[in-house]
């Protein structure tokens, strides 16, 4: 699932792109993807339509199609967004392109589970889990004090309140892990337990990791925004690796379809409370 890293980059990357450019031509190569409000004919209305700049809402994007148009897009678990020339094979995945006088904007999803949906700024609210987000996690709005206060009404576990994305939005299953291993947090560690040195370590962190990822994902995602670049996270899928803080072997949990990664050692706490 695309997270706050990969979102951030591949919105600048499209800004930087697409931006005035005149969507010329439009195919549903397999049709039911886009949930079409504004119009009954998402092709044809998007043609001739020139882009606006790119925006982020935790996790997803919208992308302006001028002067009334909006493509917001949830990728969900599988779903990706490919730039790439009128000529590149389409990749069996594809389900729609938006094609520009020299390059594609190409929407794939492996398991089609993503949600896209195009409509006026006015049908906005229809957009399922759009205006349900919490404050974004990244975007600095969110004072220490307010980061504080706005945990206090959720309960259960760290990493279930993060990844729900009502109480900060944009951080999903990959990334949580990564941030409750820097702030030294257990992903089991139930919010009532949590310190006023936890939660100042977890405000910290988010922002640290975000930047970290983002700077490395500018590095390789570029140009090929549709590939999903993981490998350089420190816990996240490195089961039985050694920590790269304290070297103790990394544990890996599945529940509810969930991997969990951790390390024993740095983020104390039990797994399971009576």
């Amino acid at each position: 699932m695309p997270e706050i890293p990969d979102l951030e980059v591949i919105k600048a990357f499209l800004n930087e792109r697409i931006v005035g450019k005149e969507a010329v031509r439009a195919n549903e190569v397999r049709p039911a993807m886009v949930r079409s409000l504004a119009a009954d004919d998402f092709p044809s209305d998007v043609t001739g339509r020139r882009f606006g700049t790119v925006s982020r809402q935790g996790k997803m994007l919208t992308l302006p199609l001028e002067p009334d148009r909006l493509l917001v897009i949830h990728m969900m678990l599988t779903g990706a967004l490919q730039y790439c020339t009128p000529d590149a094979t389409v990749l069996k995945r594809t389900f729609f392109i938006m094609g520009m006088p020299d390059m594609d904007l190409r929407y794939l999803d492996e398991r089609q589970m993503g949600m896209v949906y195009y409509v006026r700024p006015d049908q906005l609210p229809q957009v399922p889990r759009l205006e349900e987000q919490g404050p974004d996690a990244y975007d600095g709005g969110l004072s220490l004090d307010e980061f504080t206060a706005g945990l206090k009404p959720f309960n259960g576990e760290i990493k279930g309140i993060l990844t729900r994305g009502k109480f900060v939005s944009g951080i999903g299953n990959a990334y949580v892990d990564e941030v409750l291993f820097a702030a030294k947090i257990s992903p089991f560690k139930r919010r009532k337990e949590l310190s006023a040195a936890d939660i100042e370590r977890l405000y910290v962190a988010i922002p640290e990791v975000m930047d970290e990822a983002i700077n490395i994902l500018r590095e390789r995602m570029v140009p090929d925004i549709h590939v999903k670049v993981r490998d350089f996270l420190k816990v996240h899928c490195k089961g039985g690796e050694p920590c790269p803080r304290c070297g103790h072997t990394i544990s890996e949990i599945t529940a509810n379809r969930r991997l969990t990664s951790y390390c024993r050692s740095c983020q104390p706490g039990m797994l399971i409370k009576n």
